[in-house]
């Protein structure tokens, strides 16, 4: 009988904040170890926290982007438990009630669309850093992500493979950017995946499972997934038994360890925070946060190929981002006439340069409207769509806008009859056997003719016009 994986994940999402949770602490990145703390954050006596309560609408703005609950009262507990890296030697969290419920996120999947169901997101801080690298014998602890706001985005056991639970976390990654709830830079710990996976006799109950801590990137998520699949497979087919567990993977040695046994929420000691009154929103927040919620990816795409005609693929492209579709859109409001070469030209040309220069749609060099003035020069043949590629080059390094560029280089097309008629003629006269050739039926050669006019003229032919009169002189 065949395995059926089982996978639930946990993901933790830093919510984009310049203040801590429960204190105003900068959440800056970057900064000196142990320089963005206080009394709250470090857990002093007698000292109280306050809720940041711009943590409690992006974490209901997100709630109500994935169809969920918003409940309007919710409250705090404290979650027990003693590591170096957590000062207070509790966690503020959201257990009993949690500030989002039972919403759902649809995934991509071979055969259309699969729903994914979220069972809550909560409210709870970050704990602190524990620092190795460099260090025999010894940690150091940096404390100041310490308090910093996350929300824990709890998926129900839907994902049946390694690929799914991709394409979950990178539809949830999309969408908080989206939102602008958070940066959710993985290389930063904005954005970090627990996997709990298990394996099945298809129709069984569910198996023991294994969690898969702090997994940050998708790359290291698949195969951490795959890895752990093929363990408890083997583990139970040779005799033995999965046990509940928290593992670590090695991406280096691309195998997991066993970190520590799974606590179960009893081992935590949860209990109402006696610091924290509980947290209420009236349905008149509610509301105002879904009339000012933006136009979300599903729904841009779905857009974007209605009203642009874009393939499915282009469409996803250009609303990965908020500042991506944005451009998009202020750049086909500048070239109204044809929406598909805006995009082509945006995601295959503008795109492919950015990324080889490192930089994002943010940093281009060239503006929306800028792009738009080199694609009137090629919609009125002014210039070709090959020359119009180094006229963008040109743009990309600072010479000005499409027409300088033309202008200061000489790049307008021939779209003289006269002229081009020359320059065929010109070399047919240089090719007597290829056009010899061409008239006793080797219609192939037709565009070795058209490459040596487009050579002889340096590109600036009107490919149009030339193979209309080379169709004409060739018959002879």
């Amino acid at each position: 009988m065949s395995w059926e994986t089982v996978i639930g994940l946990e993901v933790h999402v830093q919510v984009n904040t310049n203040t801590k949770a429960f204190c105003g602490c900068s959440t800056s990145f970057g900064a000196e170890p142990n320089t963005q703390t206080c009394p709250v954050c470090l857990g002093m006596p007698g000292q109280l926290p306050v809720l940041n309560m711009e943590v409690a609408r992006k974490t209901a703005l997100t709630g109500l982007a994935i169809n969920a609950t918003i409940n309007l009262e919710s409250k705090f507990d404290r979650k027990n438990y003693f590591y170096p890296d957590l000062p207070k030697g509790y966690q503020i969290s959201q257990f009993s009630i949690p500030i989002v419920e039972h919403g759902y996120l649809d995934i991509p999947v071979a055969d259309g669309e699969k729903r994914i169901g979220v069972t809550r997101i909560h409210i709870e801080e970050d704990a602190g850093k524990s620092m190795h690298e460099g260090l025999e014998g010894v940690s150091h602890i940096d404390l100041n992500r310490s308090g910093v706001p996350l929300m824990e985005i709890v998926s129900e056991p839907d994902m049946r493979s390694a690929d799914e639970a991709v394409a979950y976390l990178k539809q949830l990654h999309q969408l908080v950017r989206f939102l602008d709830v958070s940066g959710a830079d993985m290389e930063k710990g904005q954005f970090r995946c627990d996997a709990n996976v298990s394996v099945r006799r298809p129709g069984e109950p569910f198996g023991t499972r294994a969690e898969l801590k702090n997994l940050n990137s998708f790359r290291f998520i698949k195969q951490a997934i795959e890895y752990e699949v093929a363990r408890q497979i083997e583990l139970i087919e040779d005799g033995g038994s999965v046990v509940q567990e928290t593992r670590l993977y090695d991406s280096t040695k691309g195998e997991s360890r066993s970190m520590r046994g799974k606590e179960e929420a009893h081992d935590y000691r949860y209990f109402p925070d006696p610091d924290l009154p509980p947290l209420r929103i009236s349905q008149q927040e509610v509301d105002g946060i879904k009339a000012g919620m933006p136009e979300l990816p599903g729904q841009l795409r779905a857009r974007f190929e209605s009203e642009f005609g874009l393939s499915s693929y282009d469409a996803d492209v250009l609303s990965q981002t908020r500042e991506l579709a944005g451009w998009y859109e202020a750049l086909v409001a500048a070239h109204p006439a044809d929406p598909k070469r805006c995009a082509n030209w945006m995601a295959n040309e503008l795109l492919g340069r950015l990324k080889e220069q490192g930089s994002d749609i943010v940093d281009s060099p060239v503006s929306p409207q800028q792009l738009a003035g080199l694609l009137d020069r090629i919609a009125d043949n002014t210039i070709s769509g090959k020359i119009a590629k180094d006229v963008l080059d040109a743009m990309m390094q600072g010479e000005g806008d499409a027409d300088t560029v033309i202008e200061a280089r000489g790049l307008k097309q021939v779209t003289d009859t006269g002229s081009i008629d020359a320059i065929i003629l010109q070399v047919m006269a240089a090719n007597p056997e290829h056009v010899e050739g061409f008239r006793s039926g080797k219609d192939k050669l037709f565009g070795f003719f058209v490459g040596q006019v487009m050579k002889a003229s340096k590109g600036q032919a009107s490919p149009g016009l030339v193979n209309e009169r080379l169709k004409e002189l060739l018959k002879g």
